[in-house]
């Protein structure tokens, strides 16, 4: 009985944690970038019901959870400049890859560091809300462990002192 303890052992806690990270430095937890991000009748992308693994500030305008729901970014003055900043505070972000950068528009991916893991970002400018909206999805699975709302508070906390 011992020996087999021994065996699950060994298994569980050397052979799987080192196979993920075998698997996620071959690229094979990324998973693949969406092809429907953006903007959607004036709106990101709603999210999976099912799935608590998104957070968004449109969520409260779609069907959704209260897991789903995060509040946008609110700024003072001038929304193209408030813009700019979030844009440069985004860009020097560890494990980020910009994507798409226009006015008015970003999107990027965050990559974790060990297993490759990526989660796709989006930031919509809404000048007349005084606001910048806000997406953060895991391409795979169906739960986040928090990972997307802890991002986007903590570009929220960095975008507001600044």
């Amino acid at each position: 009985m011992t020996k087999i303890l021994g065996i699950v052992a060994l298994l569980v806690f050397i052979v799987l944690p080192l196979g993920l990270l075998a698997a996620g430095q071959m690229g094979l937890l990324s998973g693949k970038r969406p092809t429907d991000l953006g903007l959607h009748g004036a709106m990101l992308k709603p999210p999976v019901l099912t799935s608590s693994n998104v957070v968004s500030s449109y969520a409260g305008l779609q069907p959704h959870t209260d897991y789903h729901v995060i509040a946008p970014i609110q700024y003072t003055g001038d929304g193209k400049t408030a813009f700019r900043k979030l844009a440069d505070l985004i860009a020097k972000m560890d494990g980020v890859t910009v994507i798409t950068s226009d006015p008015g528009y970003l999107y990027a991916e965050f990559q974790t560091r060990l297993l490759k893991f990526v989660d796709d970002v989006e930031f919509v400018l809404d000048e007349p809300a005084g606001v910048i909206q806000m997406r953060s999805a895991s391409r795979l699975g169906i739960k986040d462990l928090g990972a997307n709302r802890q991002r986007l508070e903590t570009i929220r906390m960095r975008f507001n002192s600044q």
